[in-house]
């Protein structure tokens, strides 16, 4: 196959970011920031690009959504026996990105990854549709399966285990992770590629220093 080049080019000129009218509570500032996207009317502004790696530096990438952030950090659910799951059990370690194009906003958040405890997985595990908790079930995320039918085999027979929605389990081996941010990086593109990037650094118990880098 010949190279392909891809020439598509844009100018960014929807808005700006200074450190004198930025939220010096980086989660404050997410939240003002994700409030927006949902105003904008964009699609899945919750989906994000999880990124692990392995313990000898093999990063893989995947979008997931987020389920709740507050100043503790930012939440998703997942199968613990996935590949993602496996990687942060060996290396406690990720990074998120949001990229809401219509906006022309980006955020990095990078931290420690810890679980969240039972209870949390398991209200946020009720709060989802029968089918998908069925589907936590009946799924062997990340695993090689032969085929189409296989999977829907297993979802029908723990549809079939499970027939009153209200008693449907959580699985243990389905639950919430929490990245816990030490950096938080806000990117608004504008004019000439000379785009604003803020970045919120953890400085222990000194708070959040506000950093900005060039573009």
């Amino acid at each position: 196959m010949e190279p392909r080049k891809t020439h598509a080019r844009k100018e960014y000129e929807q808005g700006a970011l200074d450190e004198s009218t930025v939220d010096r509570n980086p989660i404050r500032q997410f939240s003002i920031w994700y409030d927006a996207a949902v105003a904008a009317g964009i699609l899945e502004p919750e989906a994000m690009t999880l990124s692990t790696a392995t313990p000898d530096g093999r990063p893989s990438a995947r979008i997931v959504l987020l389920r709740g952030f507050d100043d503790r950090g930012f939440c998703f659910y997942t199968n613990y026996e996935s590949r993602k799951g496996r990687e942060l059990a060996d290396n406690p370690y990720a990074a998120l990105t949001f990229h809401w194009t219509a906006l022309e906003r980006q955020v990095r958040i990078e931290g420690r990854v810890e679980q969240t405890t039972a209870a949390e997985s398991d209200a946020y595990f009720h709060s989802r549709p029968s089918t998908s908790r069925i589907g936590a079930w009946g799924s062997p995320q990340s695993e090689v399966i032969p085929d189409r039918d296989t999977l829907e085999q297993l979802f029908s027979r723990f549809r079939a285990e499970h027939p009153d929605d209200a008693a449907i389990p959580r699985p243990d081996h389905w639950g919430g992770f929490r990245l816990i941010p030490e950096r938080i990086e806000f990117w608004q593109g504008r004019p000439s590629r000379l785009h604003d990037r803020l970045r919120f650094r953890r400085e222990n118990s000194q708070g959040w220093i506000i950093e900005r880098l060039a573009p």
